[in-house]
């Protein structure tokens, strides 16, 4: 076959509505397995961590293991959608999230677990970038916000429904534990059968090289300092010379990586996206929208088991209020959008629900009324649903189909940043606080914490006596009052960061965006890897 040589605007392709859907069904099933890996286990890790006999540092780490490593593989896999077959990739990602979907299931102790959730993530990275950078190949921006309504509906099954899965499973005498792992499975073989047949784009090719020394640096950096914030006043002091290491460890790093960004040919994170002011203030508001997702799943479905007593299945139905506001907000504003163009409103309103939602959720404890309760995470979920998907919409609105990979990834990067930080550092704070509450709880029982004999694991309510489980209810409903306070000034901190996004309308077309001064710099620097297609071959 004949090769040409054809300007970035050509890796656009046209497609029917019906093809689209068709193409989408997949690439939904595949985002669901990816979000699901993230959050099945949420209410079912209680359970799993009691009986794999480990504590509050294995409970943080089993989640932030397998955002870790979604979050350093992201942007390696939007890299090589700019470079390769997305066909070819996103099935990829989906053989290696069942591989260690399977061996996490097998898993013996809390150390093979973590490893195994790794291989996970990167998988979970794969399929979380491929889904954006595809649907941008196929859909025009102002005909995507549309379509995003369906990811973020998906994602909101999959990030509050998925804590509901998985205490269902727990609460399954023939089922256990190890299913929360396992369900995935079936979704991921069907959405290969899916994309098989009906996903079908141009294979783009031109050559380059993968960052692999950036990718690297960039992991280790945000692997110390996740590491420095899960152990630091546990396993030593704030203020101790482990701290110092890790902290300037971190720094070095995270230095290093920048130059070798700078200088890379094709780097994992290009710095030239970040002179898009667009793109630089959609990344801020995106950590603070990670810490958000993830967060209140995870320690929701902590504190609705341990503070109320709950079992796993009623923790994943308590949480409905937010998947509802989640899921209405994302479907009904994605048509809005798609019909006005306009998207930046509904950023600014949904950042401040986010806000607010989180300093209400402040006031958390054991014993917070349901009512209340389920309109603070109603907030939330309205929040995550307004913005989640058009901060990247916003972002791939700014730049050409030849970097859609990158900048997309870019935003998924930080964003899965943004939640394994927040699980880090806010379970790092959860078990700080609630080892003080239930030291003053236990004092006032004239009992001393040193000889309750927690030993740092997870207490199981249902077995402790009267006054005990009371103090260790009080305790932990206290402690998740005071991470979500925390996580309110990351939300106040998007905020700030979509009132200043410069809003653009969609456009209606892939081409590239010839409003955009930067973008059209950065496609002349990168004429010379223009990008090959051979014509007439799909995958």
């Amino acid at each position: 076959m004949s090769q040409a040589t054809v300007p970035p605007q050509a890796s656009a392709v046209t497609m029917t509505h019906r093809q689209i859907l068709e193409a989408l069904s997949g690439l939904l099933l595949g985002l669901f397995v990816a979000i699901l890996s993230s959050t099945v286990i949420s209410n079912a890790l209680p359970r799993i961590i009691t009986e794999l006999h480990g504590g509050q540092s294995a409970y943080t780490w089993v989640v932030t293991s397998a955002l870790l490593a979604t979050t350093a593989t992201t942007p390696i896999w939007g890299k090589l959608a700019d470079l390769t077959s997305k066909k070819t990739l996103v099935q990829l990602a989906l053989g290696i999230y069942v591989l260690g979907s399977v061996l996490a299931g097998l898993a013996q102790g809390t150390g093979e677990l973590i490893a195994c959730r790794v291989l996970q993530g990167v998988g979970a990275g794969g399929l979380t970038a491929l889904a954006q950078v595809i649907m941008a190949t196929m859909i025009a921006p102002r005909e995507r916000g549309r379509y995003s309504g369906y990811l973020g509906a998906v994602m909101a099954v999959g990030t509050i429904g998925g804590p509901l899965i998985g205490g269902v499973i727990v609460d399954t005498s023939w089922l256990g534990w190890r299913w929360c792992f396992y369900v995935g499975v079936p979704f991921a073989i069907v959405a290969l059968i899916v994309l098989q047949k009906t996903l079908h784009l141009p294979v783009v090719k031109r050559k380059a090289e993968i960052d692999w020394w950036g990718a690297t640096l960039i992991t280790a950096a945000v692997s110390v300092l996740l590491i420095w914030v899960s152990l630091a006043g546990d396993q030593f002091a704030w203020a101790s010379w482990q701290t110092a290491v890790m902290v300037v460890g971190a720094l070095v790093l995270g230095a290093l990586a920048i130059r070798v960004e700078t200088r890379a040919a094709e780097p994992m994170i290009p710095p030239r996206l970040f002179r898009n002011r667009t793109i630089t203030l959609a990344v801020v508001a995106s950590i603070a929208v990670g810490v958000g997702m993830f967060g209140a799943s995870i320690f929701l479905g902590q504190y609705f088991q341990i503070s109320r007593g709950q079992s796993p299945t009623m923790s994943g139905l308590m949480t409905l209020p937010m998947i509802l506001g989640l899921l209405v907000a994302s479907t009904v504003i994605g048509r809005v959008i798609t019909k006005t163009g306009r998207w930046k409103r509904y950023l600014v309103i949904g950042s401040a629900l986010l806000t607010v939602g989180f300093a209400l959720m402040g006031t958390l404890r054991a014993d917070t009324s349901f009512t209340l309760l389920s309109v603070y995470m109603l907030l939330i979920g309205v929040g995550l649903g307004m913005t989640m998907q058009n901060l990247v919409l916003a972002v791939q609105n700014t730049v050409g189909p030849h970097e859609l990979g990158a900048a997309s990834s870019v935003v998924a990067f930080f964003r899965s940043l943004g939640g394994a930080i927040g699980v880090s550092a806010l379970g790092a704070v959860l078990a700080h606080k609630v080892k003080d509450y239930t030291a003053d709880g236990l004092a006032q029982l004239g009992i001393s914490a040193s000889s309750s004999g927690s030993g740092g694991a997870l207490p199981d309510v249902h077995t402790l006596p009267g006054p005990l489980r009371a103090v260790v209810e009080s305790a932990y409903g206290h402690g998740a009052g005071d991470i979500f306070l925390a996580a309110a000034p990351f939300a106040l901190i998007a905020l700030i960061a979509v009132v200043f996004i410069k809003e653009v309308p969609l456009r209606q077309h892939n081409g590239n965006p010839v409003s955009d001064q930067v973008e059209r710099e950065s496609t002349v620097a990168a004429g010379a890897g223009a990008p090959v297609i051979r014509t007439g071959e799909q995958r």
